[in-house]
């Protein structure tokens, strides 16, 4: 089992333009596959209006997406830490503009599945490419890293909610699904061509967290009670955001308020509209700003605080949803609650396992979120059988803070047991990046 070291070096490593500009073409990447997941919940309705599938069968979807975009991301880090992650994005690139195009012809369910699978798998070879490229640039701010990457898919389709409301609206939901599908594909595959690994340079940072001297392999991670821990408290966590994510809208219309106008700050919008935009900048900013207080006060003590608000905001929610502007404001709380364990979870996989498997590994713990998209079609059922989503919001505000506990009583110490194993000096980290050119 690896030993954890503080990481004391000063800050000197490798050129700094370089691996901004990689962090930076990972968040464009990032922001272009978001609208597969955050901006899926503006289809159901219309869709349901159409085929009369019902609402949990189209959810399904949803469903066999983030699957089809977790538990593929193990096999696709295993490629980007073998041969860098410019392929891999392409590919990635290409599935997510062919997804879209399928859902706008889709007739039947079969195919609206099928759709949903491919560019599943797409938008999970961009998102672990991404995400573990930021881990192992980034070694002395991981939190950070992470976070900002994360946020372009939290933000990602913040910009682009209302513009495809709009052509929803005016021209039908095939045409939104046909055309953002050819245009953020066509984006990851240009960028991918620019993206490398650090291949091997030294990069040295003066981490205030606890970081591994050694790096472990996938087969070797799986054997720690910390992994499991780790993959427990991110399916808890998943759950209640994928369930918002993919019900805000069916959520908004049973409670009466989708269309009802709300002004905040001068800005007057529908509600479910105003929600969404809201949401979505919330659930990126999160995800950076957590990050960096990880890096300061340690990954542990900022799950506490970050999961107890999360479970906080959705009992808020279930009381005080009805009424239009507080539905707006508790679901952007929930979501700021929500979306750093994007960020959390990878730096914490980081920390603990080492730089040099970090995509592979990183995505083996991202896996939780499709096992968590596992529960999200039980939650119309669940509405269905009790007439209101109360105790969906309960089940889910229960698991959060059962998080939460989690990280001070049992992570924790058991990350720190994991330390006292075998001390070790402290030395300068190094990040081997891929073995092929990027």
């Amino acid at each position: 089992m690896t030993t954890l070291t503080q990481v004391r070096q000063a800050d000197a490593g490798a050129p700094a333009p370089r691996r901004w500009l990689q962090l930076i073409m990972g968040i464009v990447c990032m922001a272009m596959i978001a609208n597969l997941q955050y901006g899926w919940t503006l289809f159901v309705l219309p869709l349901e209006q159409k085929y009369h599938w019902g609402k949990a069968a189209i959810q399904v979807a949803f469903t066999i997406f983030v699957v089809t975009e977790t538990w593929l991301v193990p096999v696709e880090g295993y490629l980007v830490d073998r041969f860098g992650p410019r392929i891999v994005v392409m590919v990635g690139g290409v599935l997510v503009g062919i997804g879209w195009v399928m859902n706008s012809m889709a007739d039947s369910l079969p195919l609206l599945y099928a759709a949903a699978a491919v560019g599943g798998v797409g938008a999970g070879a961009v998102y672990g490419t991404c995400i573990g490229n930021a881990l192992k640039w980034f070694p002395d701010r991981r939190g950070l890293a992470a976070g900002l990457t994360a946020a372009g898919f939290g933000m990602g389709s913040a910009l682009t909610i209302i513009p495809i409301s709009a052509v929803i609206k005016e021209s039908g939901y095939e045409t939104a699904f046909f055309y953002f599908g050819l245009a953020q594909g066509a984006v990851v595959f240009a960028i991918a061509f620019f993206l490398k690994a650090p291949a091997g340079e030294a990069l040295r940072g003066a981490a205030k967290v606890v970081q591994s001297a050694v790096s472990m392999k996938w087969s070797e991670m799986i054997r720690t009670p910390v992994f499991w821990v780790l993959y427990l408290m991110f399916v808890l966590m998943a759950v209640g955001g994928l369930v918002a994510t993919a019900q805000l809208a069916p959520i908004a219309k049973d409670f009466a308020i989708a269309d009802v106008p709300v002004s905040i700050l001068g800005l007057t919008l529908p509600a479910l509209t105003f929600a969404l935009s809201l949401d979505r900048i919330l659930n990126g900013l999160t995800r950076p700003f957590f990050g960096w207080v990880s890096d300061q006060i340690g990954r542990e003590n900022t799950m506490f605080i970050a999961f107890g608000l999360e479970a906080v905001g959705i009992v808020l929610l279930s009381q005080f949803g009805h009424d239009p502007f507080w539905f707006v404001v508790l679901t952007g709380l929930v979501f700021f609650g929500w979306g750093e364990i994007y960020s959390l979870f990878p730096s914490t996989c980081g920390d603990t396992f080492g730089s040099r498997y970090a995509t592979t590994n990183a995505g083996l713990l991202y896996t939780a979120k499709g096992t968590a998209a596992l529960l999200v079609p039980f939650s119309s059922l669940i509405t269905a059988a009790t007439g209101s989503w109360h105790t969906v919001f309960y089940v889910a505000a229960g698991m959060n803070a059962l998080a939460a506990v989690m990280a001070l009583l049992v992570l924790k110490p058991l990350r720190a047991r994991m330390r006292n194993l075998r001390p070790v000096k402290p030395e300068m980290m190094v990040v081997h990046g891929a073995r092929a050119n990027g």
